[in-house]
């Protein structure tokens, strides 16, 4: 053991973005919201302990240990210092539409409802200057978006971001809060031009960059046709308004859903593209071969392109992240380091952390890194193969490909596994032909569609890019057909149900110790690392109730019942999707269950939860509540009501969810357990107008 230690002498350095980020994780742990004089006064002490560390005559490990220690303060005072510093306004609760004027900052990726677009307010009815958030985003139902750039104005019905559709589900409020985005909306009226008054500096930059993104966007569009164009759209300007939701579908289930969303592997290509073709240049050029260094010039070229990819893309977290990824890389063959390595690995990890510490609640850092940090590893610990002398060339080309077929084979093989604790666990779908098609897509997309796209993208501006977007079409098609072939397949995707929440941070941990451990003892992580897929799962709970008790979903052996199908269809799917159940969106199943009318569903013979709602939002009348209580153990009313209603029965109402949020209830042993969301979210400054627990 002491040998193996001494063997990490120089890895030590590996492990302070993860102390960093464990700091960053400690602080979104959090029940209630610090103060900010912690936070200052956890960074004073972190930069005590880095000087003693330094300066005081101690062992290396305990040096080590302060320095991991210093590492772990400096992310949880960097976490609050950036809450600080993105607080703004959110939105409250408005039941009556509201008349928005302000200026379209972007085009925002669908949803359900329909197109999307995010609006920097000028004016929202009934809100005071100080109480207009910065950034709304307003869902379109049938309109044709409007560009960025242009002042509108709507009625719109906004409210402030929602909270998780269940206890420990994904909190979309607490990326808005970190987003700018301080309300959500969805307009009653088209949005009309408005006249008003001229924007700050900065918003004008932002919306005259997503005005060109948006405009390149539809010429790919326009040349490229629906079907491929709309993929070429999301993987240039990271904007998937174009794609049709039956393809995004297909590319989840195939497991080639990283395509979509600009991530490292469109910066490596378009970066290393690039980085190739100069260097290729420089070489064909005998007299600038021999006065500058041809990496290093081509290096330059390679991070000019990453920064244009990045602002071409909109800069979204994921592009972002990729962006500082390859950065360091690039900066280091400048630099005559290694251009991949974990040391550089860790220095970007630690940037992104110190510049957004909130990534480290997002799946998409999560899963980047520990799967970059896997294929790192693998590239440190693969051998290297003995070239021959004077060997034939069919030997040799049969050798480089058997390598070649043998890295793709490891190289998805333990990217998928670094990735699959975070993909059972965020979204509750194993893909089970993802390692095969990923194996079909990855050339298709290295070699053929990303070079010929953003070649295309390049001269689209100049009416040139026919042909380059053309070629690249044929690559989106054959990967579309691999998705969809992937994808359709019998038993191609698997529900997985959300393990417990301890078992993500010890997968993460695990994982990263296997890669930056050096030896046998690195394989003591293996156990952590499949934490998320070993633990076992609990019993279901027995119902759902949405956050605002409009909708309530019942477990049924193994498919979760809903009480009304078209009403929040989303969040009950969701629940279900993470308990391991498969939702049932008819009314058949229902009806054979309970006895519903418009506004009352009442348990029938077979219900499997004894448990009866109102739906309307009027109060109701005595009898109404009566013959709820007397046919049901728990009763869900819609609108606010007083405790103690109905003796012996359990009610919950309006006012219980106006505090608690959305609702699961398990029945064990005779009795009823609840667990309420916002218990779990805590008093936070992404709480706060989310329910009056909030703050």
């Amino acid at each position: 053991m002491q040998a193996a230690v001494l063997e990490q002498a120089d890895r030590w350095s590996l492990w302070t973005p993860v102390a960093f980020g464990l700091g960053c994780a400690a602080y979104f742990a959090l029940d209630r919201e610090p103060l900010g004089l912690v936070a200052w006064g956890a960074a004073a002490l972190a930069m005590a302990l880095l000087i003693s560390a330094r300066r005081l005559n101690i062992s290396r490990g305990a040096s080590l240990m302060l320095i991991l220690t210093a590492f772990g303060l400096a992310g949880f005072s960097a976490a609050k210092f950036r809450t600080e510093a993105v607080a703004g306004p959110i939105a409250p609760a408005m039941d009556q539409p509201a008349q928005i004027e302000g200026w379209v900052v972007d085009v925002a990726s669908p949803g359900q409802g329909g197109s999307r677009i995010l609006v920097a307010p000028t004016r929202i009815e009934g809100l005071t200057p100080v109480e207009t958030p910065s950034r709304v985003r307003i869902t379109l139902r049938d309109v044709t978006p409007p560009a960025p750039g242009q002042a509108v104005r709507m009625l719109a019905l906004v409210n402030p971001p929602p909270p998780p559709a269940s206890p420990g589900g994904y909190d979309f409020a607490r990326d808005a809060f970190f987003e700018s985005i301080g309300g959500v909306g969805f307009a009653l009226t088209p949005p009309e031009a408005a006249d008003l008054p001229t924007p700050p500096g900065r918003l004008v930059l932002d919306m005259r960059i997503n005005a060109a993104r948006w405009a390149l966007a539809q010429k790919i569009v326009a040349s490229m046709g629906a079907e491929t164009g709309g993929l070429a759209a999301a993987m240039v300007m990271g904007n998937q308004a174009f794609i049709p939701l039956e393809q995004i579908e297909h590319m989840r289930a195939s497991g080639l859903a990283h395509l979509i969303s600009i991530s490292g592997l469109h910066m490596a290509i378009v970066g290393g593209f690039v980085f190739a073709g100069v260097r290729a240049g420089v070489a064909a050029w005998p007299w600038l071969a021999l006065r500058v260094s041809s990496k290093k010039v081509a290096a330059l070229a390679g991070l000019s392109a990453v920064a244009c990819y990045l602002v071409v893309s909109g800069a979204p977290a994921p592009a972002e992240r990729a962006a500082i990824t390859a950065s360091v890389a690039f900066a280091a063959v400048i630099f005559d380091r290694r251009a991949i390595s974990l040391h550089g690995l860790a220095l970007a990890a630690l940037i992104v952390m110190l510049i957004h510490p909130e990534a480290v609640t997002e799946p998409g850092f999560q899963m980047s890194f520990a799967a970059t940090a896997a294929l790192v590893a693998l590239a440190e610990a693969w051998p290297r193969p003995i070239r021959e002398i004077s060997a034939p060339w069919p030997i040799r080309l049969l050798q480089t490909c058997l390598t070649w077929l043998s890295a793709s084979l490891a190289a998805s093989f333990v990217a998928g596994m670094a990735t699959g604790p975070f993909a059972l666990q965020h979204f509750n779908r194993m893909a089970t032909f993802g390692l095969l098609a990923n194996l079909a897509a990855s050339p298709i997309s290295s070699f053929l569609m990303m070079p010929s796209l953003a070649i295309g993208a390049a001269l689209a501006p100049l009416g040139l890019g026919d042909i380059p977007l053309m070629v690249s079409g044929w690559g989106i098609g054959l990967i579309t057909d691999v998705a969809q072939i992937a994808a359709e397949a019998p038993g191609a995707s698997l529900l997985v149900a959300s393990a417990p929440a301890w078992t993500l941070p010890s997968a993460f941990l695990g994982i990263l110790w296997m890669c930056l451990w050096r030896g046998p003892v690195r394989w003591l992580g293996l156990p952590f690392a499949l934490a998320v897929s070993l633990a076992p799962r609990g019993e279901p709970p027995t119902l759902w109730v949405a956050a605002d008790g409009a909708q309530v979903a019942v477990r049924q052996g193994e498919a979760a019942v809903l009480m009304r199908p078209d009403v929040k269809r989303f969040a009950a799917e969701r629940w279900a999707q993470r308990r391991g159940l498969t939702p049932s969106v008819d009314e058949a199943p229902r009806d054979e269950l309970y006895v519903c009318d418009r506004w009352t569903c009442r348990p029938g013979l077979n219900a499997p939860a004894s448990v009866a709602t109102y739906w309307s939002r009027k109060t109701p009348d005595a009898e109404t509540l009566a013959r709820l209580c007397a046919s049901a153990e728990v009763v869900v009313v819609r609108p606010e009501m007083p405790p103690n209603l109905c003796p012996g029965v359990i009610v919950l109402s309006g006012t219980d969810f106006a505090r608690g949020g959305a609702l699961e209830l398990s029945r064990k042993d005779g009795v009823w357990l609840a667990l309420w969301t916002q218990d779990l979210r805590g008093h936070r400054p992404w709480t706060w107008g989310s329910s009056d627990s909030g703050g």
